[in-house]
């Protein structure tokens, strides 16, 4: 039964994507990206000799969590060709441009027929799944052929498929892997229970990359004459649910400056932002008035960020940072990217998924809010106690600092184990 339902997921989701398309940007990214996508890979890839290393993540944020092992192995590996394939448009949209890896893909939908055609022009000697996807054939196909195959910063929870009643078709795929790379001691002991101890704790390596990012931080000269020297909330990745939480003390609070990037950043979404907070001017327009010797409103506390690849940066200007997601049934972004900073964070009840953020709120580094009046209590407490504001800093710096180190484990272990050779 549960390969009857993930071939009918497989055969109608792409049906269901054409359909969006029409009138969702999103989804005509998704089909236009697959348009033929097979026959690029096998031209590329057979034209090419070189031994190959396949990476594969769901989207942008996985590619944050792999891009230290992408960028490990391309060190000490150079002789291997790295091809690299996204799911969703919001990673391979952003990072279609990549340096990093030599080839870059929508990863085709998994089939009998496409796995097979794929195997056969990549070839790779290592395949490497970030996080979490899991596609039958794909993962089938690799255990088939004897090629090593690691998932990397896994992280399972008991509602899974893999660990209930119906779930043996979920579970057959995990034992199509090498070896599994997880995040927590409970990962572990919910694979150890369906018998997969194939395993090792290593953390997570998105810790090695928020790490890298700031310990080469990008300076903004526009953002930081905005700030002045006023205290500064950051509000990254957030959803309307989120503007809608945040946009009453944004109006409210004058003597602070506000920097709101939001996840979203289609020109629907953008005046969203513009109608809900009073008081604020976009990014690009901010640059705009600098650069021409203008002066800025001084009724303005509030800038919009209206492009990508900032935010990660942008923390490093935050009195106390907020993270979107959290009033959301996803849940909460990347705290890390905001932590490792040692700045306070902030999110919504939604974010006991994520094992960086459950412990960084039991740590007292973050906190979690219900809605806009415990978050409006939360920020005054923050920022006018700097004694409390500096410890929770600290707090969540030091977590993000002492649970380096994923990325060495997981290439120690390729090394030992020789699934590469130099």
């Amino acid at each position: 039964m549960g390969k009857l339902l993930y071939l009918l997921f497989v055969t109608l989701y792409p049906v269901a994507a054409r359909v969006l398309a029409l009138f969702n940007k999103k989804a005509a990214l998704w089909v236009k990206g697959r348009h033929h996508v097979m026959d690029h890979i096998a031209f590329n890839c057979q034209r090419d000799p070189a031994p190959k290393i396949w990476v594969h993540c769901s989207s942008l944020g996985e590619f944050e969590q792999g891009r230290p092992l992408i960028e490990a192995l391309r060190k000490i590996y150079p002789q291997y060709k790295i091809l690299l394939t996204f799911f969703s448009p919001s990673g391979y949209e952003v990072q279609k441009n990549y340096t990093g890896a030599d080839y870059i893909f929508y990863m085709p939908m998994d089939s009998f027929v496409t796995g097979n055609r794929f195997y056969n022009a990549v070839q790779p000697k290592l395949v490497v799944f970030i996080k979490y996807e899991f596609w039958y054939y794909y993962l089938h196909d690799a255990a088939k052929r004897k090629i090593p195959l690691l998932l990397v910063s896994g992280i399972f929870r008991k509602s899974q498929p893999f660990f209930n009643w119906y779930g043996g078709f979920h579970r057959a795929m995990l034992q199509c892997f090498t070896h599994l790379f997880v995040q927590t001691t409970r990962a572990k002991q919910l694979l150890a229970d369906i018998n997969i101890t194939n395993t090792t704790v290593s953390g997570d390596t998105r810790f090695d990359r928020v790490l890298e990012l700031a310990a080469n931080p990008v300076k903004y000269k526009h953002i930081e004459i905005f700030c002045g020297n006023k205290k500064v909330i950051v509000a990254g990745s957030t959803w309307t649910d989120d503007d809608e939480e945040l946009d009453h003390y944004a109006n409210t609070r004058s003597n602070y400056s506000f920097i709101i990037a939001p996840h979203n950043i289609g020109e629907e979404r953008l005046r969203e932002c513009d109608t809900m907070y009073k008081h604020s001017i976009r990014y690009s327009i901010l640059v705009r008035i600098i650069d021409d010797g203008e002066l800025i409103d001084e009724k303005i506390n509030t800038v919009i960020i209206d492009n990508i690849g900032m935010l990660k940066y942008l923390y490093a200007y935050a009195t106390v940072c907020y993270v979107g997601g959290g009033f959301g049934g996803d849940g909460v972004h990347n705290v890390a990217e905001a932590a490792v900073y040692y700045k306070p964070v902030v999110f919504g009840p939604e974010f006991d998924k994520y094992a960086e953020a459950v412990d960084l709120v039991e740590q007292n580094g973050a906190f979690d809010v219900e809605d806009a009046l415990e978050l409006e209590k939360q920020l005054d407490e923050l920022l006018e106690n700097e004694d409390l504001c500096g410890e929770a800093g600290n707090n969540a710096g030091n977590y993000i600092k002492t649970h380096a180190g994923a990325t060495g484990q997981v290439m120690a272990y390729i090394q030992e184990k020789r699934l590469l050779t130099n």
